[in-house]
C-alpha cells in the first residue's frame, strides 16, 4: 500500500514539474512577444517622425520668401555661383612733363654693348619691342621708324640708350626697324614709307610715327617723342653740324608726323636713291600743304652721331637738287600712295622688330659730266 502511495506521489511530482516547465516556456514567448511588438511601434513611431522632419525641411527649403532661404537641391554637387572677377584699374593719364626725367645725358660709343646687356637693362619691354607703361595711361600710340642695313653695330647703341629714355617719357611705343634687302643703292625715305604701313599692319592703334636714323641719339631726355599739332624736328642740334641747324628748311635725321599729318603729305618720296634730298623734299611737302614745323629748345635738341664710314652703296644722288626744286610737281604722284615693296621676313626679337623688305632698284642715272 505504501509503495503504491510513492509511485502515485512520484507520477505527480512529475506531472507537476512539466506543468511548471511547461508554464516557463509559455511565459518566456510571451514576453519575446511583447517586445517585439513594443519595439515594432516605437520603430514606426520613429519613422513617421522622420518623415515628417523631412517634409518640414523640404517645405523650408522651397520657401524663398524668407531672408536666409536657399533654392532647392536638384541632388547634384552644389556648384558655388561665378562672382565677377576683379576689374582692371582705371589708369590715369600719364602727365605731360612726367616724372622721373634725367635731362642731360652722357652719351659715350666705346663701352661694348652686346644686345644681352640691352634686354637685361629693359625688362619691361616686350617681344618685338613694344612698350606700355604700367601706371599710368599714354594720350599717344607712337611707332619709332628706324631705316637700316649693316649698320648693327649702331642699333645695339641705339637700344642701349633709347628704350630707357622712351620709357622714362612714359611712351606706349614700339621699336620697328626695315632693313633694305641686297646691296643696291640705298632710298632712306621709301624705307620710312614702308615702315609707316607695316606699323599699322600691327597694330592700326598707331597715330604718331617717330622717324629716326639708326646712328642718332638723343643727350636729353626732356626731348620729348610725341606727336603736336605740328609735325615735328627733333634733330635740330647735331655734334656733326656744331649743335646748330646746318640751314632753316633742314628736317633731317629724327623728325616726327602723326598719322593725319604723315596722309596730308602723301607720306615721304619714294625716288630718292642715294644720300641727301629726301629730307629737303619733306620740308617742302610740309611748307606746301601749310603747315609749320615746330623744334624743341636747343638746349634738350641736340644729338650725338655714332661716327661710320660712309656706305659705298649710300652716295649723293646726282639728280636730288633738280627733284626738291619740283616737289610741288611730285608730291602728288610719289609718296605713300604709290610705294612698291615686298616684305622678305618679319622678325620680332626681344627689344625690337625687324622687316627686311626688298623695295626695287634704282633707276639708271646718266653718267655725270
Amino acid at each position: 500500500m505504501s509503495r503504491l502511495l510513492g509511485g502515485t506521489l512520484e507520477r505527480v511530482c512529475k506531472a507537476v514539474l512539466l506543468l511548471c516547465l511547461l508554464h516557463f516556456l509559455v511565459a518566456v514567448i510571451l514576453y519575446f512577444d511583447v517586445y517585439a511588438q513594443h519595439l515594432a511601434f516605437f520603430s514606426r513611431f520613429s519613422a513617421r517622425g522622420s518623415v515628417r522632419a523631412l517634409h518640414l525641411a523640404a517645405s523650408s527649403s522651397t520657401n524663398c520668401s524668407r531672408p536666409n532661404a536657399t533654392a532647392p537641391s536638384s541632388g547634384l554637387p552644389e556648384v558655388p555661383s561665378a562672382k565677377p572677377g576683379p576689374t582692371a584699374p582705371v589708369l590715369p593719364p600719364c602727365p605731360d612733363l612726367p616724372q622721373g626725367l634725367v635731362g642731360r645725358l652722357l652719351i659715350e660709343f666705346t663701352s661694348p654693348m652686346p644686345l644681352e646687356r640691352v634686354q637685361r637693362e629693359n625688362p619691361g619691354v616686350l617681344l618685338g619691342g613694344r612698350y606700355t607703361p604700367p601706371d599710368c595711361t599714354p594720350a599717344q600710340t607712337v611707332a619709332v621708324i628706324i631705316p637700316f642695313r649693316h649698320r648693327e653695330h649702331h642699333l645695339r647703341y641705339w637700344l642701349h640708350y633709347l628704350h630707357p629714355i622712351l620709357r622714362r617719357q612714359r611712351l606706349r611705343y614700339g621699336i620697328y626697324v626695315i632693313n633694305q634687302h641686297g646691296e643696291d643703292t640705298f632710298n632712306r625715305a621709301k624705307l620710312l614709307n614702308v615702315g609707316f604701313l607695316e606699323a599699322l599692319k600691327e597694330d592700326a592703334a598707331y597715330d604718331c610715327f617717330i622717324f629716326s636714323d639708326v646712328d642718332l641719339v638723343p643727350m636729353d631726355d626732356r626731348n620729348l617723342y610725341r606727336c603736336g599739332d605740328q609735325p615735328r624736328h627733333f634733330a635740330i642740334a647735331m655734334d656733326k653740324f656744331g649743335f646748330r641747324l646746318p640751314y632753316a628748311g633742314y628736317f633731317g635725321g629724327v623728325s616726327g608726323l602723326s598719322k593725319t599729318q604723315f596722309l596730308r603729305i602723301n607720306g615721304f618720296p619714294n625716288e630718292y636713291w642715294g644720300w641727301g634730298g629726301e629730307d629737303d623734299d619733306i620740308f617742302n611737302r610740309i611748307s606746301l600743304t601749310g603747315m609749320k614745323i615746330s623744334r624743341p629748345d636747343i638746349r634738350i635738341g641736340r644729338y650725338r652721331m655714332i661716327k661710320h664710314d660712309r656706305d659705298k652703296h649710300n652716295e649723293p644722288n646726282p639728280q636730288r637738287f633738280t627733284k626738291i626744286q619740283n616737289t610741288k610737281l611730285t608730291m602728288k604722284r610719289d609718296g605713300i600712295g604709290s610705294v612698291r615693296y615686298r616684305v622678305l621676313e618679319v622678325s620680332r626679337q626681344p627689344l625690337f622688330t625687324n622687316i627686311t623688305v626688298d623695295i626695287g632698284r634704282p633707276p639708271s642715272w646718266p653718267p655725270r659730266g
